[in-house]
């Protein structure tokens, strides 16, 4: 081991709350995409470039895996856990060649193949993140630096994973200017960088301790309202929404929905940029929800 270098005990680090965290997660298969992605060598190649400046960058002492499956995992856990600095021109090149890479062999879904369920509103259940449209939604923390947890499947991680490394640095110069946290309702903008939208409004929302009150309904909509004005104001054409607040932040999800298409809806009566809005969702169980609130009168 050479001298001031850190060990990783079994593939363990910590992160910044030091808590200890596992490099490669539990061992299961990867989708098809990374494996795909790794048949080719070239990509390989600027796979290994990336995990040697980061494992260098922090001081570890952990050796580059061998099987494409570990690699990425590495590389994911590694982006996840990194700090908000600069890094060189020659890491963002390889890294943004490999996340539109890996995006591209996932699948981009334009909003102009999607079919409205009624006026200017769509509904798709898929990865926001390979989904091309004028803006996606982060369900982001008050922190608004994306997730320190690797693996995490948290959208707030994947946003940050596939856009890169200098998403984490955009928000965390936002919040130095700002200087305190942000508030619960309230949303930023920055650039999507590799993902196929334009820009990601990070929005924080409500947690649910308890039982749901007004002051929960409020925030929510609030987040809505927001996410929407930040689109008018940048003149945004399309907006694609996550479930905000619903998962971890335990708010139930057909209040969620109920809030998310009244409040969209009222908004889109008045506005004049936003044209077209997502509603976008992952699990089916929220699919037939906001599709069972979309088709009513």
């Amino acid at each position: 081991m050479r001298k001031g270098r850190k060990a990783i005990n079994r593939k363990m680090i910590r992160y910044p709350n030091e808590r200890a965290v596992n490099f490669y997660g539990k061992q299961k298969a990867l989708p098809d995409f990374c494996r795909a992605f790794a048949l080719g060598e070239i990509m390989d190649n600027g796979l290994d470039y990336l995990l040697r400046y980061l494992l260098d960058e922090g001081n570890y002492t952990e050796s580059i895996p061998k099987s494409h499956d570990d690699k990425w995992r590495l590389f994911h856990a590694l982006v996840n856990i990194r700090k908000p600095k600069p890094i060189s021109e020659d890491f963002l090149i390889q890294q943004d060649c490999l996340l539109k890479s890996l995006i591209a062999e996932k699948g981009i879904t334009d909003i102009d193949d999607l079919e409205p369920v009624r006026e200017g509103i769509y509904l798709w259940r898929g990865d926001i993140t390979t989904l091309k449209v004028g803006a996606i939604v982060n369900a982001a923390n008050s922190g608004m630096l994306g997730c320190f947890v690797p693996h995490h499947a948290c959208i707030d991680n994947a946003i940050h994973t596939f856009a890169g490394v200098q998403l984490r640095l955009d928000c965390a110069e936002i919040m130095d200017m700002q200087g305190y946290q942000e508030p619960t309702g309230e949303a930023k903008i920055t650039s999507a960088y590799n993902l196929p939208s334009n820009y990601i409004l990070h929005t924080v929302g409500p947690i649910v301790s308890g039982n749901l009150t007004n002051e929960h309904i409020r925030l929510l909509s609030c987040c809505y309202r927001s996410c929407l004005d930040l689109a008018e104001k940048n003149k945004i054409e399309s907006v694609a929404f996550c479930c905000i607040s619903t998962g971890e932040f335990r708010f139930p999800n057909d209040e969620a929905a109920t809030i998310a298409v009244n409040t969209v809806l009222d908004y889109m009566q008045s506005c004049h940029n936003v044209q077209r809005v997502v509603f976008n969702v992952f699990k089916e169980q929220d699919e037939r929800i906001y599709d069972r609130i979309l088709r009513q009168d």
